[in-house]
């Protein structure tokens, strides 16, 4: 498996299974002299954890970071930064009655077809416990953004077509009775951003971008701007025409979303990301055992905990997979003209 690596300066390298005995991060490229802590990534943890409502996964990690190598004096050194975050509580017992079984809208097919072994354990390698590695590595991101002044924001557009959080709320609860679930929309804003980041013709920025988010679990579409609706759109009505403040150059509106050509326009980056419905759920589901090639009925054990709708622990991912591509993209900038 070697596709673990994400960045070109600025690159990060996670491991660590759902069920194994810790997950972590890898970076490398970071400066040296970027102020971080093991409390800046705590933060940052906290926000996407499970555990804490009756609308996520019951499963209580309190997901504590520590960092093994790359500071001192609570500044990073230039060396690669270390992170481990132990597995604390993991119950694999759910997993045995089931782990011949294709369990519907999981990778357990397609990684048994690649690698011929899977870690039917929570979903192994495959797991959202995995994106947890990523938040890790965007704090130290979202720390060197901050030296520049940029800021990036994430959060919950809608779930299930519903924007009003009250009826949010509702239906991911109806979805959790009916044994159901359901997905849902995060927008991502980046504030101060800078002119000239992003590198054509195959490092444009939204591409790095499309590619960041779209590696996270249960994504499903990607848009920057005005998106699809770009699509209806006369040329008229979608360019994004100049002009002057206070002698530098605007835009009057935002519908490429921050970018042309690949290229940054020095106005706020604005996405959104579609998450599909969580694949685990209570309901009975047609499957196929895959040890004796015979059609199966799919049923997840008394007790398995999951979470009725993803998204909503998804905007701290998304906030760090931007962080991410940033990170990289003013590091590369640098080397782009005398």
């Amino acid at each position: 498996m070697a596709s673990n690596s994400f960045g070109k300066i600025f690159r990060i390298t996670t491991w660590g299974e759902s069920h194994g005995k810790a997950i972590g991060a890898l970076i490398d490229g970071c400066p040296a002299g970027l102020g971080i802590s093991e409390d800046d990534i705590n933060q940052e943890l906290s926000l996407r954890s499970p555990g804490k409502s009756d609308l996520t996964s019951p499963r209580k990690e309190p997901d504590i970071a520590e960092i093994m190598s790359g500071t001192f004096d609570g500044k990073t050194t230039g060396a690669p930064i270390s992170i481990i975050i132990y597995n604390r509580d993991a119950d694999s017992s759910k997993y045995e009655p089931i782990k011949d079984l294709l369990r519907p809208g999981h990778a357990n097919f397609t990684y048994l077809e690649k690698y011929g072994i899977f870690d039917y354990r929570g979903g192994g390698r495959s797991s959202a416990r995995e994106t947890a590695c990523r938040v890790a590595a965007g704090a130290i991101a979202k720390k060197l953004l901050e030296h520049f002044n940029i800021e990036v924001d994430a959060w919950v557009h809608s779930i299930a077509g519903e924007e009003e959080e009250p009826q949010m709320h509702s239906r991911v609860m109806e979805a959790k009775r009916c044994k159901d679930s359901v997905g849902g929309v995060i927008a991502f804003q980046v504030l101060g951003m800078p002119t000239a980041l992003g590198d054509p013709v195959y490092e444009k920025l939204e591409a790095n971008l499309a590619k960041a988010v779209m590696s996270i679990p249960a994504t499903r579409g990607f848009e920057m701007g005005s998106g699809f609706e770009a699509a209806e759109q006369m040329g008229s009505e979608e360019n994004d025409t100049f002009y002057l403040e206070e002698g530098r150059i605007r835009t009057e509106t935002n519908h490429s979303g921050g970018t042309l050509g690949g290229i940054s326009t020095g106005m706020p980056l604005l996405g959104k990301v579609a998450f599909k419905p969580t694949s685990s759920i209570l309901k009975k589901q047609k499957s196929v055992d895959y040890k004796t090639l015979k059609s199966a009925i799919f049923k997840l054990p008394d007790g398995s905990r999951h979470d009725p709708c993803v998204v909503l622990r998804a905007a701290p991912v998304v906030k760090a997979m931007v962080s991410l591509v940033l990170a990289d993209a003013l590091l590369m900038n640098r080397g782009s003209k005398l």
